[in-house]
């Protein structure tokens, strides 16, 4: 698996979600609405999801083994990290 493409866009909010996050697979498959959340100092993933008629979230799109999860966020987190200092730098500008 090749991830071609990373778009972070950050958010400014309160709670745990830091940014929202669109990845680019293989050159032809695009996966929007990755979360990019923080708990407890730690950053992390979440996979898109919908509400269930019953109030459950259910991921939409996910990875199929640990792997996987862990290469994607790599990848992500790093891009996010990049989008973060780029930010900050701006701002001091």
């Amino acid at each position: 698996m090749q991830i071609a493409d990373v778009r972070i866009r950050l958010v400014n909010r309160e709670g745990m979600l830091r940014a929202v996050a669109s990845i680019t697979i293989d050159a032809c498959f695009v996966v929007h609405d990755i979360k990019i959340l923080e708990r407890d100092g730690e950053l992390f993933i979440g996979m898109p999801s919908r509400r269930t008629s019953e109030g459950e979230y259910k991921d939409i799109a996910h990875p199929i083994n640990q792997e996987t999860r862990n290469q994607l966020s790599e990848v992500i987190l790093q891009h996010y990290k990049e989008a973060l200092a780029a930010s900050a730098e701006q701002s001091e500008q």
